[in-house]
């Protein structure tokens, strides 16, 4: 089944149009292609002005778990830390998919 991996950041208000910049023009599709995902999608919450969730959508679990523990994922936090370290915190979640309607 298809899985995703969720990325929730929470970005500094003073930050966040050159984050939103980067995510859109560098970030998002520098790790679509790194990942090999099948797509990416990406918004701010409407509830909590400093949220941005970025969604990647894998063919299935087996390929987000070796994306997890891949040097691709280590570069590409490793950059994102450099551009952003102390002004976004961030957390990662993987979900398989189980229903569909």
């Amino acid at each position: 089944m298809t899985a995703f991996l969720i990325v929730r950041a929470e970005v500094e208000p003073s930050v966040r149009d050159a984050f939103d910049t980067w995510y859109r023009d560098e970030h998002l599709p520098d790790a679509v292609r790194a990942f090999g995902a099948v797509g990416a999608w990406r918004g701010w919450s409407n509830v909590d002005d400093r949220v941005h969730l970025a969604f990647y959508e894998f063919a299935d679990l087996a390929h987000v778990n070796r994306m997890m523990g891949s040097d691709a994922l280590k570069q590409l936090i490793g950059e994102f830390d450099r551009h952003w370290q102390g002004k976004v915190t961030r957390t990662r979640e993987v979900v398989e998919s189980i229903q569909a309607i």
